[in-house]
């Protein structure tokens, strides 16, 4: 082996698909003295035991496309290479055997034509003549997506591997890392067990084993390790050649042909966890124990749905590792603690799908500064610290295991590792029937009033009368909307103004007292965040930023702050936030002692005692009522609540916030704002300078001059048992033209609403259709709020 170099710009540890690929990536970028460090073999880890399917939908847009372009990648290598990579592409059958699973189905192939993939409904015998070996007397239909596959996973690592080294890339097996150096919270070097590498960035493709390595660093890397199981049989009667992948969901299972026989594994509903450092150094192409009696339920299931396999010889029950994130998507990016330490793991056991597309968004996160588009789900800086408690991870990653074949119904919440966090006024919201979603780790409401647990359905849902009970209460008296678990974000300083100016596209420069919304935006005049910011003295403002933006936002602005005589403290756990919102909002302030909030202009700040307490009252309004957004010590909170229920507002969750800001048009990060949209596709250009002077100002300018204009629109659905989620196609004339972002029904328009992202102008009051699981609903597209449109209910009267 060849001796380690002194230096290398990058350094990737992990020799499995995401280390190999991003070795690939960075080689192929101009990156030419990039290493890759594998304490054992190469693919030793979980990659060469990956069952290796390929399928290219998933729930976003941009995911989709990572994995398209993974498919794209592997066929190329083996043209740029000579090296077969084992593809394999005889589609893949999902089956469904029961009425919600087949609208879950539906869905998704309705999606499915949304990013341009072919996917197909068939009947249960159609998909019988697709599997011969299947049991389909249960079946109620199927889809069929042709373009699906699989890969040899070894191979293709090969094949990456052997394209790499013509460019420079060097690979160094049995080097293991024992520390990684870093100064003034950057990476500088990696410590191996054959000698010491500085580098300018780390590329942490660890797998399982990346939490630990992460730690070396100062940085969260919150994944863990469970058992993994598929059975595979000797040969059996009836499979000739290779066949599609069969997915039987319901069964919690996946299947396929191996090597004349069967393949069977499974996501059981609650997998078995691997607690840190059970897996060590010496796990090299190892396996786990088999478990019959663990695997035995997931047996049953596959018996029903193939009979044969009652007298198919067994060759073995494999076992393996495969690590899982606190929601169940990856982590790619720089993290938040440590500079130049990328973060490309957690697969979730979708590592071979992916691998292609990650390896090559995180190599373009270390060589250009960002992804080459928005995966903003699978930021590496979205997950609060207490996810990365070893409790917390032992509970939830069996859990995210069995989602995996979850139906995705609208509503559903996780089980495990719940009460993280809670709000000062938890105990209060319990008392009032609060039902709870978890969001950053905090408890929040999603509505109020719940006598029993919801059931979770794709129709009209168990609470919708509990939430048009919230939106009435906040358009005709008045409600209470908890806002704390947005993120506070305290800049203080002589050249606070000044930071924010280059930081921010909003007027920034307002006098103290004003409440300022703003983009944040990156170098491509792209959203990094929005955010509300109030200035509350010459030297000081405080930013409100999303409830799972905290972290990620902070960190990009303490990047920023270089050269700025500013501090910035994270006070989200300091504050919390009411926002008392109706037209009876003006006489419960009077009624609790704070009558001069009521001649505070709109977008204006200012202090008052509320119940003897004091509190910063801020004029502005998220779902489209007047009232105010109240910041008050969050062990104030209690005395300050009760005064204003007792004078007569009352709690309004989530759900009632979502639908009325919908029908108002207010946009919201990951839904219409992300790293791919300018404010003027947003519809949000009247709330950047135009003077410029801020980070992205001249691309936005750019943007202006070459014809861009806004992309976003208001949908009002006719029907109004329509129930649409989110990601639905929009149809013009047997078209697609665009989809839905933010879904609800809106109490007070009297419909189903949504906001959507369309490719092209559209006239105001336009016909259009929504698919919904392949039923087309009529709607018509707004050019602006659904809900007074002139904002005049939102003002001081």
């Amino acid at each position: 082996m060849s001796a380690l170099p002194s230096h290398a710009s990058v350094v990737v540890i992990g020799g499995g698909i995401m280390g190999c690929s991003t070795l690939y990536h960075l080689a192929n970028m101009g990156v030419t003295d990039a290493i890759l460090l594998e304490r054992n073999k190469l693919t030793s880890g979980t990659t060469w035991h990956s069952a290796a399917q390929v399928r290219a939908l998933r729930h976003s847009r941009n995911l989709t496309r990572m994995i398209q372009y993974s498919v794209d990648l592997y066929s190329r290598l083996e043209e740029e290479t000579g090296q077969s990579v084992g593809w394999i592409q005889k589609g893949s059958l999902s089956i469904a055997t029961s009425p919600d699973r087949l609208t879950h189905v539906k869905r998704q192939e309705a999606l499915a034509h949304a990013y341009g993939i072919e996917a197909h409904s068939i009947s249960a015998a159609e998909a019988k003549e697709r599997w011969p070996l299947m049991n389909n007397e249960d079946v109620l239909g199927a889809v069929w997506s042709p373009a699906d596959g699989r890969v040899s996973p070894s191979d293709v690592c090969a094949a990456l591997v052997k394209a790499s080294k013509p460019l420079g890339a060097q690979i160094f097996e049995h080097t293991g890392v024992t520390g990684i150096l870093t100064e003034n919270g950057r990476v500088t070097g990696v410590e191996t067990t054959q000698g010491t590498v500085m580098c300018d960035a780390i590329a942490l493709c660890a797998g399982l084993w990346s939490r630990e390595v992460g730690a070396m660093a100062g940085a969260e890397v919150p994944l863990l390790a469970c058992e993994h199981f598929y059975l595979l049989t000797k040969p059996i009667e009836g499979i000739t050649g290779n066949m599609p992948t069969l997915s039987d969901h319901d069964s919690h299972l996946y299947i396929r042909d191996d090597s004349g026989g069967l393949l069977v594994g499974c996501f059981e509903p609650m997998g078995k966890p691997i607690a840190p450092g059970v897996l060590n150094e010496t796990f090299e192409f190892g396996l786990l124990p088999e478990d019959w009696d663990h695997f035995e339920p997931m047996m049953d299931l596959a018996l029903h749905r193939l009979p044969s396999l009652e007298t198919a010889e067994v060759k073995m029950l494999l076992n393996g590792p495969e690590s899982f994130t606190p929601d169940g998507t990856f982590m790619l990016g720089e993290t938040a603690e440590t500079r130049g330490l990328f973060l490309g793991c957690g697969m979730n056991s979708v590592g071979m799908a992916s691998g292609g597309g990650a390896g090559m968004n995180l190599a373009h996160a270390i060589v250009h500064g960002h992804t080459a588009y928005d995966l903003g789900e699978a930021d590496a800086k979205r997950f609060a610290p207490v996810f990365n408690s070893v409790d917390h991870l032992m509970a939830r990653a069996p859990e995210i295991l069995g989602t995996h074949y979850d139906i995705a119904y609208p509503g559903k919440q996780l089980k495990t590792a719940r009460g993280l966090r809670k709000l000062p006024l938890h105990d209060a919201y319990v008392a009032a029937g609060a039902h709870f979603g978890q969001f950053y780790g905090w408890e929040r409401p999603l509505y109020f009033g719940k006598t029993a647990e919801p059931a979770l359905r794709f129709d009209k849902p168990d609470w919708f009368e509990n939430v048009r009970a919230e939106v009435m209460a906040a358009h005709e008296g008045a409600a209470i909307f908890d806002a704390s678990t947005f993120g506070k974000i305290e800049v203080t300083g002589p050249d606070a103004e000044a930071f924010l100016l280059k930081t921010c596209a909003g007027d920034m420069a307002r006098k103290p007292g004003s409440v300022i919304y703003t983009a944040m935006l990156n170098e491509r005049g792209t959203y990094e965040s929005d955010l509300t910011a109030q200035r509350i003295a010459e030297d000081q403002y405080r930013l409100f930023v999303g409830t799972n933006a905290i972290k990620r936002d902070l960190a990009w602005l303490q990047r920023a702050a270089q050269g700025f005589d500013v501090t910035l403290e994270d006070s989200t756990e300091k504050y919390a936030v009411l926002a008392l919102m109706g037209p009876e909002a003006a006489r419960i302030v009077a009624d609790c002692g704070a009558p001069e909030l009521n001649d505070l202009e709109y977008f204006k700040v200012g202090p008052a005692h509320i119940a003897g307490k004091h509190v910063r009252a801020a004029r502005q309004s998220y779902v489209g009522e007047a009232g105010w957004e109240i910041t008050c010590l969050s062990e104030n909170a209690p005395v300050i609540y009760a005064a204003l229920t007792d004078a007569g507002a009352r709690p309004a969750g989530l759900f009632a916030q979502t639908s009325m800001r919908i029908e108002k048009g207010f946009r919201a990060m990951g839904h219409e704002l992300d790293g791919d949209i300018t404010p003027i596709a947003a519809g949000l250009d009247f709330a950047t300078r135009k003077s410029g002077g801020f980070t992205g100002a001249e691309a936005l300018a750019e943007a202006r001059r070459s014809g861009a204009v806004p992309k976003v629109v208001s949908l009002k659905l006719d029907d109004e048992t329509a129930v649409p989620l989110g990601h639905e196609p929009i149809y013009l004339d047997g078209q697609i033209i665009g989809q839905t972002s933010s879904c609800a029904f809106g109490y007070r328009v009297g419909g189903p609403v949504a906001l959507g992202h369309v490719d092209r102008t559209l006239e105001d009051g336009a016909r259009v259709q929504v698919d919904i699981a392949r039923r087309l609903f009529d709607a018509t597209i707004v050019l602006g709020p659904l809900f007074d449109p002139n904002g005049t209910r939102m003002k001081p009267s």
